[in-house]
């Protein structure tokens, strides 16, 4: 299952339209959709993403595998899955107060954002600063 980089660009850039569009829509009340209805896009484009994460480390599992540089790819791959999740719980945070389904309060909501920013620093950080041992 591979990508190229130009039908990668293609599908995200079609996704984020499609998101957009329903999101406009929305928020110009034309269309009464639910909020969970408006986030279909994004949550097909996570889906996407995490299958082919998903496989991509279960790969390692195969006999034959060569472990070279395995460790630190698996732990690039952990952090991406990571990620993804907390993405994910923030998408569903946000729909279910903005179709008031909970009473959460809104700073609880950005919780899962806030930690994905602040570990997306530290990865930024540690790729920077970082110098291999040779």
């Amino acid at each position: 299952m591979r990508m190229s980089l130009a039908q990668r660009v293609l599908l995200t850039w079609l996704f984020t339209l499609l998101f957009l569009i329903m999101l406009v829509l929305k928020l110009d009340e034309k269309a009464p959709w639910n909020w969970f209805l408006i986030f279909i896009p994004v949550w097909i484009f996570d889906t996407i993403l995490l299958v082919m994460l998903i496989v991509k480390m279960a790969g390692r599992c195969k006999s034959g595998f060569d472990p070279r540089n395995g460790s630190q790819n698996m732990k690039k791959k952990v952090w991406y899955l990571t990620a993804m999740l907390l993405k994910l719980a923030f998408c569903l945070a946000l729909c279910a107060k903005l179709q008031r389904f909970t009473t959460i309060r809104l700073a609880y909501v950005f919780i899962p954002l806030w930690a994905l920013l602040i570990g997306g620093m530290v990865e930024l950080g540690y790729n920077v600063f970082y110098v291999p041992r040779d």
